[in-house]
């Protein structure tokens, strides 16, 4: 009779967790606060080649001053679609066209637009929480299956979903924190 391999693999379970808080840290990095960020501009995608494009892959993004970014743009070509990809993105931006490089000046927020945006980060941290309890939901049912299949024993697996809340505690506090602080800079506190 083959042995029976294990389901549970804590490394695997942490793994998932913290790249569940990293999406997170990556999501929240696009959010304005009013600061120029090169991140607020990798969602953006460009008409160019006959194709849809990523706008790192057609220019050089840049934050040479707090309040401005800068866009420049290798191929003279798609100076067009790449100012037509940033005004349309609904981030607010308004390029200045100097020949291949765009200025983007990063304007004041408005209070209302800043509400909105701490609401839309605590969607984000919603939406990793929900992402975490699933591993969590993952690694139990591992530790069950594993238990029936008699390759580990009761108090193996109880020490095992101990093990697991504890990661997912962890995850979420990780998560929470990350989304405060956001929200901190977003509202000026």
């Amino acid at each position: 009779m083959a042995k029976y391999d294990a389901k549970y693999d804590k490394a695997d379970l942490e793994r998932r967790m913290k790249g569940a808080v990293e999406a997170l840290r990556h999501d929240l990095g696009g959010l304005r606060t009013g600061r120029a960020n090169t991140a607020l501009l990798d969602p953006i995608m460009v008409e160019a080649y006959g194709q849809r494009v990523p706008l790192n892959q057609v220019a050089t993004v840049s934050a040479p001053e707090p309040r401005l970014l800068s866009v420049q743009v290798w191929d003279k070509s798609t100076v067009g679609p790449v100012e037509k990809a940033i005004r349309s993105a609904g981030l607010g931006l308004n390029p200045i066209n100097d020949g291949t490089t765009l200025r983007l000046p990063i304007p004041d927020l408005t209070e209302e637009r800043r509400k909105e945006l701490a609401k839309l980060a605590n969607q984000y941290a919603e939406k990793a929480r929900i992402a975490i309890r699933n591993v969590r939901r993952d690694g139990m049912e591992n530790l069950k299956a594993d238990e029936s299949k008699k390759a580990i024993s009761e108090d193996e697996r109880k020490r095992g979903e101990t093990e697991v809340q504890k990661l997912t505690d962890d995850a979420i506090k990780a998560a929470d924190e990350v989304a405060t602080d956001k929200e901190k800079e977003i509202l000026g506190r």
